[in-house]
C-alpha cells in the first residue's frame, strides 16, 4: 500500500487529489450523521446553528470554506509543496461536501432536505466522488487526447490531429447525454469504449434524442419506453435505497414504492418537438429531467 501511494499518488503529484478526497468523503459523512442525529432530536447532539432564531444552513459554511481554501491554494501555486497542497485540498474538499450535500436546495431554491426532491444532492454527491476517484486512480477525461504530447509536439498537423479526436470524443459524449444517458456518458469520457456503446444502444424514451428521432417511429419508441420499463425499474429501486440509507428512511418497501412511482412519471415516449417552438424552448419537457423548474420558473 505505501509503495503504491509512493509511486502511484505521490510521485505523480496526486497527494492533493487524495487528500480531496478523503476530505470530502469524511465531512459528508460526518453531515449526514449531523444532521441525522438533529433530526432525531439527540439532546447531547449539537443543534443547528441557528443565530437570533435564523438557520444557517451548512452550504453557507461550505462556501466559506471553499472561497477561502480555493483563494490559499491559488495563491501558493507557483511556490507550495504537494504537502500545503494537499492540507488546502483537504479544506477544499470539506467545502465542496458540505455545498454539494446541499445541491437540492441550490437548485430548487427552497428547502427540501428530507423531500424526494433532496435525493438530488446525494445524486450530486455520487458524481463527484466517481470522478474524482476516476481521475485519481490516472484515467483523464478525453483519454485520446495526451495533453502532453499535445504540448511538446511542434507539428501543427500533429496537433490538429489531436485536437480533431478530443471533438470526436467530446461528439460521441454529446450524443450518449442527448440519449438520457447521463452515468454512461459521465464515466465514459474516461473510459471511451462505453461511449461507442451508449451511443449505438437504443435512447431512453424521453430523452432528447427520442423526442428528435423517435417520434416519427412508433415501434421504436414502444421498444425503448418497454426496454426502460424492463431494466429502469431495478436500477431505480437500487439506487432509491442506497439514497434512504444515506438519506434517511432506509426501507426496502419505500424504495420499491418509490420506484415504481418514478418509472411511471419518468418513463414515457417524448413528445415530438412543435415546429413553431425552438428546441431550446422545447427541452423543458424532455422528460429527461423531470422535475426540473419549467419555463416561468424562477431561477
Amino acid at each position: 500500500m505505501a509503495e503504491w501511494l509512493e509511486h502511484e499518488i505521490v510521485a505523480r503529484g496526486r497527494l492533493p487529489l487524495l487528500f480531496f478526497l478523503l476530505g470530502f468523503i469524511s465531512a459528508f459523512v460526518f453531515i449526514r450523521i449531523s444532521v441525522r442525529l438533529i433530526r432525531a432530536q439527540v439532546r447531547w447532539w449539537p443543534g443547528n446553528v441557528t443565530p437570533g432564531g435564523h438557520h444557517i444552513h451548512h452550504v453557507v459554511f461550505g462556501v466559506v470554506a471553499m472561497v477561502v481554501s480555493g483563494g490559499a491554494i491559488i495563491a501558493v501555486y507557483e511556490d507550495g509543496t504537494q504537502v500545503t497542497g494537499a492540507v488546502l485540498a483537504t479544506f477544499f474538499g470539506i467545502g465542496a461536501a458540505l455545498v454539494l450535500d446541499e445541491f437540492a436546495l441550490i437548485f430548487y431554491l427552497k428547502d427540501v432536505y428530507w423531500a424526494d426532491q433532496g435525493r438530488a444532492s446525494v445524486d450530486a454527491v455520487f458524481v463527484a466522488v466517481a470522478v474524482t476517484g476516476l481521475v485519481l486512480l490516472g484515467l483523464r477525461p478525453l483519454e485520446f487526447l495526451d495533453v502532453t504530447e499535445f504540448q511538446q509536439t511542434s507539428n501543427p498537423w500533429a496537433r490538429v490531429g489531436l485536437a480533431a479526436v478530443a471533438l470526436a470524443n467530446l461528439a460521441v459524449a454529446g450524443v450518449v447525454l442527448a440519449k438520457g444517458k447521463i452515468w454512461t456518458g459521465l464515466v465514459g469520457l474516461f473510459v471511451f469504449p462505453l461511449l461507442l456503446i451508449g451511443a449505438v444502444r437504443i435512447s431512453r424514451p424521453g430523452a432528447p434524442w427520442a423526442r428528435w428521432r423517435y417520434t416519427a417511429k412508433p415501434k421504436k419508441m414502444a421498444r425503448a419506453v418497454e426496454r426502460e420499463k424492463r431494466w429502469r425499474r431495478p436500477v431505480i429501486q437500487a439506487k432509491i435505497y442506497v439514497q434512504d440509507l444515506i438519506a434517511g428512511t432506509p426501507d426496502p418497501e419505500h424504495a420499491r414504492k418509490v420506484a415504481r412511482e418514478q418509472v411511471e412519471q419518468i418513463v414515457h415516449p417524448a413528445p415530438p418537438p412543435p415546429d413553431s417552438v425552438p428546441i431550446s424552448s422545447a427541452a423543458a419537457g424532455s422528460g429527461t429531467m423531470d422535475g426540473l423548474p419549467g419555463p416561468g420558473t424562477h431561477t
